[in-house]
């Protein structure tokens, strides 16, 4: 399954707003430093979905604002 997330880094909050049909916004605390915002879209995600972390994969725009995840 595809979805397109939409990552707002360096939020005071997290959440996760659906804004589509397989198109997420995922607000984060982390910030886009050393990977630190994919790690963290990454565990909030697998929270969301109820999946293991390891069964998400970033397969586009691991540098960019906006992702496609594959699981």
């Amino acid at each position: 399954m595809k979805y397109t997330i939409i990552v707002k880094p360096g939020t005071s909050q997290e959440k996760i707003v659906e804004t589509g049909d397989h198109e997420l916004t995922v607000y984060l605390r982390a910030k886009p430093h050393d990977g630190e915002a994919n790690e963290a879209l990454i565990k909030i995600l697998s929270k969301y979905f109820n999946i293991p972390k390891t069964s998400l994969k970033i397969s586009r725009g691991t540098h960019s604002r906006i992702k496609v995840i594959d699981f």
